[in-house]
């Protein structure tokens, strides 16, 4: 149903990559957070590690708005979903504003995302290497497309006083508010590394106190107010509110006994809380077969940072348990496990520790050798391989990885192969490769996908109960893919 929702909001942009916007809008939501606000945080575009700093800034999950991946008409229900309860919403932008599938026009720019969420944007300006110039930079982005409102700017990287008051003379003349001024502060600088940011999961006290850091700096650089008094001029959206029981309709039941109608009550961390009796009267947390709830072991820790927050919600709306282990710490799969998720992170840079943990490497080969449901992307493909980097894996992929000099980096539109516990031959989906690694042969007897666009290869496992590909997808845009594999892990049980 649609209805009217309204959320103060900003996006915050810039004219490119590497000019500060995770700074500005990770700071700015820990800011308006330690006044009390309930800030939802958000990220343009298929990035897995900002959200985490996001979600550390606010304690509530980061959330991605992928118009690739999930189309355009997703983007405001996703949002909406994200967004509820929440005094204020920021949503960081990717790239340049104007930047997005190549080939493909505004799609999947942040300008795409701004407009379809009739949202104020805020451009985060590195100005260490200009001063009048500023202007016409600014007046060109602002006067591309009518249709995106500009705001205002923060300067980033200023350098001296003397240098602020030229470019506040410049944006002055240009007719354009500056909403902060941030000078170069490289203590608040979050390390990298070969795919962008050091996750939070690998480095929580230091990213703690980083965030911190960035609140003070966004607190004393920025206008806070004038920033929410811009948010509130955001106007209401009419559009329907995703939600994983919702998405999961069209798709047919498991079970004619299984239906879920409307959500409950929500716990803090987004999730629908399984106490509350909509939870109960509805089935959810039964297995769509009957009986006990499959139980679906997501892997997480350091090695395995990379997932969307829809994919958990779609699993447990579909009847199952979900419960996180650590391939870096745990020596057994949790009790009870009837499917298995290994999304992507950094195997490569945990070879080793992954290696050592022998017991949970036969765990798993054992649970797949069984015909159990795996659902493995990117890190998950290497970490079910025979080896990475000559560091012996699950061996349960007659395939070895190792790091490449090359950065593999795109949207792909891709077509199932095989049938498989995700989804049967034919099915069409989006998605996102992101890698430096490599794996020898790319694909299987039966490959997990064929790629369309702008390549056409392909690529991935599937073999018994297993899918394992370097494709991220996000299944909010095809919510029958959760159902298959709940159903999968019940069967399995």
């Amino acid at each position: 149903m649609v209805t009217s929702f309204n959320v103060p909001r900003l996006v915050i942009a810039a004219p490119s990559s590497g000019s500060g916007k995770t700074t500005v809008a990770t700071g700015l939501m820990a800011a308006f957070s330690e006044r009390g606000l309930a800030v939802s945080p958000h990220k343009a575009g298929p990035d897995y590690i900002d959200p985490g700093y996001h979600a550390l800034a606010t304690g509530r999950p980061g959330r991605n708005l992928d118009a690739f991946m999930c189309g355009p008409q997703l983007v405001a229900p996703l949002f909406a979903h994200g967004a509820a309860g929440a005094d204020l919403a920021v949503i960081e932008g990717v790239m340049g504003l104007y930047d997005g599938a190549a080939g493909r026009g505004e799609l999947a720019s942040t300008a795409q995302v701004a407009k379809l969420l009739r949202a104020p944007v805020v451009l985060v300006v590195d100005a260490s290497s200009q001063s009048r110039s500023v202007a016409a930079l600014v007046h060109g982005f602002a006067s591309f497309d009518p249709q995106v409102r500009l705001g205002g700017v923060i300067l980033n990287k200023v350098g001296s006083d003397r240098h602020e008051v030229m470019l506040r003379e410049a944006l002055e003349e240009a007719g354009m508010p500056v909403l902060g001024v941030l000078r170069r502060a490289p203590q608040v600088a979050a390390p990298s590394r070969h795919l962008g940011l050091v996750p939070v999961a690998e480095r929580r006290a230091d990213a703690v106190s980083s965030v911190a850091a960035l609140a003070d700096q966004v607190r004393q650089g920025c206008d806070l107010d004038a920033l929410m008094a811009l948010a509130r001029t955001a106007p209401a959206l009419d559009c329907e509110t995703w939600s994983p029981e919702q998405a999961l309709l069209p798709h047919p039941a498991p079970s004619r006994n299984w239906a879920p109608p409307r959500p409950g009550p929500q716990t803090p961390d987004g999730l629908e809380d399984p106490a509350s009796p909509a939870f109960e009267a509805r089935g959810l947390g039964r297995s769509p077969r009957g009986g006990a709830a499959p139980v679906i072991a997501v892997a997480g820790g350091a090695a395995f940072t990379f997932s969307y927050a829809e994919h958990a919600e779609l699993l447990t709306a579909a009847g199952a348990e979900v419960v996180t282990f650590d391939p870096l710490r745990d020596e057994a799969l949790p009790p009870g496990t009837t499917g298995l998720v290994i999304g992507g992170g950094f195997p490569e840079v945990y070879a080793p520790e992954l290696s050592a943990n022998e017991p949970l490497r036969k765990a798993v080969a054992g649970f797949a050798a069984a015909g159990g449901p795996v659902a493995a992307e990117c890190a998950g493909l290497l970490y079910l391989a025979r080896s990475l980097d000559g560091k012996p894996m699950c061996g349960v992929l007659d395939a070895d990885a190792r790091m490449s000099e090359r950065l593999t980096l795109g949207y792909r539109e891709a077509v199932a192969v095989s049938d498989s516990v995700l989804a049967p031959a034919g099915t069409r989906l989006r998605g996102h490769e992101f890698h430096r690694t490599v794996i020898e042969p790319g694909a299987g007897a039966a490959p997990a996908w064929g790629f369309t666009h702008p390549e056409r290869r392909v690529e991935g496992f599937v073999q018994g109960g297993v899918h394992a590909s370097y494709l991220h997808t996000h299944w909010a845009a095809e919510p029958s893919v959760a159902v298959r594999f709940a159903e999968a892990a019940a069967a399995h049980r």
